[in-house]
């Protein structure tokens, strides 16, 4: 007997189906509504073209009995994405990588009549280290003449917060996380340089673009409406857009962690003796899934994706995390994926309900965390209380990689520089005392040639 389906909570904007989970399997529903379009996608030759070239999620149909609602024309299996991520953790190259991702497939799709109904962000996700377009139902029938339909939705989702990152400030990013469908393009416009006005694409794409969606916005028109849009002319903006968004560059430098191996107090023969203690707890724990918090670069979270567990790295400034995207696509590293996060203000569930796009939390728990040199930004840097970590890394993973560094290590000295030290409980005692309410400890290790401590702990089992 097959148990309850459950509907996947932010899937639930398009008629032609939605996606649901059942038994612990990724399932996605389509609606006879869809019909037409779901057999000329697959008899067409352009499922096979872009799934051969890996842009688009692979899936196979499943019994119809797997449906949910008498609307169902089909069942589908898709291949299971290892972990859910959003433009708004995503670095800047990660971003432009799903656009330029998104232009070939519209160019693609052309080809074989087809056209994408939607230009969302949130339809890529990142796999194998590179991006891949998951929503099958998001392509349609194309129509000479017609409009491009996601036009609009590619610049707000894109375009807009591309520009924004590379000639203002890369935290502008985080407005995506308030705008769940894109920055919207009059702000865009407000907050870019007057320059970028001479700057081609981004003068009709979102300077004149925020314009004309001015100029219609107290009419029940769309902005393109009664204009006729050939093919040649569409394949010219897709052109256009692409050459825009290929043009725009952000170098991950000046920030202060994205060097910050090039600035620490290891000696060689601490990291290299750090570095085995890891591989070895990693050994230990034999996760699936790892998630590195604070991981910098990603050079300890490589330690785990060359075992070929599937390695989420997060750290908080954007740059390592972009050192760490190219670093890991140039290399071919097929099970690291980079997230921006500040683990202070983790991603929460946002969206319908708070429901649409799923907290941190909420995408676990896993295998094993990793939190190597980041209690002390936590505890003192933040005055988070060590009971305080220590219980919300219970709730993320079963295994636990930590670091403790004390109050005499230089980097720790740095942060109490300019401060009172108010932080009495701040010592190996009391990080022990905190962190064995909600572990076992297995394992304790003092890196050679310094004062820091590594742990491998095991979150203990609450009857």
């Amino acid at each position: 007997m097959m148990t309850k389906p459950e509907r996947v909570a932010g899937s639930f904007r398009d008629p032609s189906g939605f996606v649901f989970t059942r038994e612990g399997r990724i399932l996605r529903q389509v609606n006879r509504v869809y019909q037409p379009a779901y057999d000329l996608l697959m008899t067409s030759g352009l499922y096979v073209r872009l799934t051969d070239k890996g842009w688009l999620l692979q899936h196979e149909e499943c019994d119809l009995a797997e449906a949910t609602t008498d609307e169902a024309y089909k069942v589908l299996a898709p291949v299971r994405v290892p972990f859910i991520s959003y433009p708004y953790e995503w670095s800047f190259s990660q971003l432009r990588d799903a656009a330029l991702l998104t232009l070939r497939i519209q160019k693609t799709a052309l080809r074989f009549g087809m056209s994408l109904k939607d230009c969302s962000a949130y339809n890529v996700q990142f796999m194998g280290g590179k991006p891949v377009f998951i929503d099958t139902l998001s392509f349609e029938p194309y129509q000479e003449g017609a409009p491009w339909a996601a036009y609009r939705q590619f610049c707000q989702h894109f375009l807009a917060p591309l520009a924004l990152i590379a000639y203002r400030d890369v935290r502008l990013s985080q407005l995506l996380r308030v705008y769940l469908d894109g920055v919207p393009l009059d702000l865009a416009s407000r907050l870019l340089p007057a320059y970028t006005y001479l700057r081609g694409p981004l003068l009709i794409h979102v300077h004149m673009h925020a314009r004309a969606q001015r100029r219609y916005a107290d009419t029940t028109a769309p902005a393109q409406s009664g204009r006729r849009v050939g093919q040649t002319a569409l394949l010219g903006m897709l052109d256009s857009l692409r050459a825009g968004v290929r043009r725009l560059r952000w170098r991950p430098t000046g920030t202060e962690w994205a060097d910050y191996y090039d600035d620490t107090n290891y000696t060689a023969e601490a990291l290299a003796q750090k570095e085995a203690l890891v591989a070895r707890f990693v050994e230990i724990a034999q996760p699936g899934m790892v998630w590195d918090l604070g991981a910098n670069t990603g050079h300890f979270s490589r330690l785990a994706s060359a075992r070929h567990m599937q390695t989420v790295a997060f750290d908080i400034d954007p740059a390592a995390v972009e050192r760490n995207y190219l670093h890991s696509a140039a290399t071919g590293d097929a099970y690291m994926t980079p997230l921006v996060l500040d683990l202070t203000n983790p991603s929460p569930g946002l969206g319908w309900a708070n429901c649409e796009r799923q907290s941190l939390a909420e995408r676990g728990p896993v295998d094993l965390v990793m939190a190597l040199a980041l209690v002390h930004h936590l505890a003192i840097a933040n005055n988070t209380p060590l009971d305080a970590i220590a219980q919300f890394f219970s709730t993320l993973g079963r295994w636990l990689i930590i670091e403790f560094v004390p109050k005499g290590d230089s980097q720790v000295q740095r942060l109490l520089a300019h401060r009172e030290d108010i932080f009495p409980h701040y010592t190996r005692e009391g990080f022990i005392m905190a962190f064995a309410s909600y572990f076992e400890m297995l394992e304790e290790k003092k890196i050679a040639g310094s004062q820091r401590i590594l742990y491998l702990m095991r979150r203990k089992v609450t009857l």
